[in-house]
């Protein structure tokens, strides 16, 4: 009798020496509670937990990468989106991780989701779709403000996908096309603006010296003969044919 009862005395000697002893990986803390008040953070590596006495919340502080569901989101100028993303973040101050917030995985979710809709609800769609890393940029800002009192650090938001109905995707389309149409306009505008600025040029440079004119003219004629015509064009200044026809009409006279 007196053998069993210092083998019962034993084995829960034993398990109680198993509950007091934890051991916690690199990337672990212990929050340990003095009969239910804060006493400290312990770890990593072996702590010594007194059984009732004290308890232990395990505390992981590795970088979370968490997928925020995607949203419906009514952007300012009144286009539906559903847009998604992805939130890093990892726990810096594993006490206030574990006292002043139940849960901080499903806290950091619940705000991340608002968050996307609240910021990205305040954008037009051309912002959401060519300024994507000035919004990841500003929820990432407001996250890590309102998750600080958790002790939670967010390091980095990525909006992953932006999706369009059919009907809005045709409608960007044609407006892409016109947006195209206008810029080829324009490009052939200047173009034309530009030739007609350095053709007057080119003319008011010819016209202060005769020669000039007459070594173009010969030129334009090895342009023409260099492509193999039969037809050649000559032409003549006006300035020669101007006296001929003074002593043609003269002589009619």
């Amino acid at each position: 009798m007196f053998s069993y009862f210092m083998g019962l005395l034993l084995a829960a000697l034993v398990l109680l020496v198993m509950y007091a002893i934890r051991i916690l990986r690199e990337y672990e803390r212990a929050v340990v509670f003095f009969l239910g008040r804060f006493q400290s953070v312990k770890g990593p590596g072996l702590i010594i937990i007194i059984p009732v006495i004290q308890t232990m919340e395990r505390v992981d502080l590795r970088t979370v990468v968490m997928d925020v569901p995607t949203q419906d989101v009514i952007s300012q100028d009144n286009v539906s989106v559903k847009v998604n993303a992805v939130v890093y973040f990892r726990v810096i101050d594993p006490q206030s991780a574990i006292i002043n917030v139940e849960n901080y995985h499903e806290a950091v979710s619940q705000l991340s989701q608002t968050t996307l809709r609240s910021v990205l609800g305040k954008h037009e769609l051309d912002e959401m779709l060519s300024e994507r890393d000035k919004l990841n940029v500003d929820i990432q800002k407001i996250l890590d403000e309102q998750t600080d009192a958790w002790g939670v650090k967010v390091t980095n938001v990525e909006i992953k996908h932006v999706d369009l109905d059919e009907s809005m995707i045709r409608a960007i389309a044609k407006q892409a096309e016109a947006e195209r149409s206008r810029r080829a306009k324009v490009i052939h505008a200047d173009g034309e603006a530009q030739a007609a600025k350095k053709l007057t040029e080119a003319a008011n440079e010819l016209s202060q010296n005769s020669n000039a004119i007459t070594l173009r003219y010969m030129q334009t004629l090895i342009d023409i003969a260099g492509e193999k015509n039969s037809t050649i064009v000559f032409p003549l200044p006006m300035d020669l044919i101007q006296p001929i026809m003074e002593k043609m009409a003269s002589g009619k006279s």
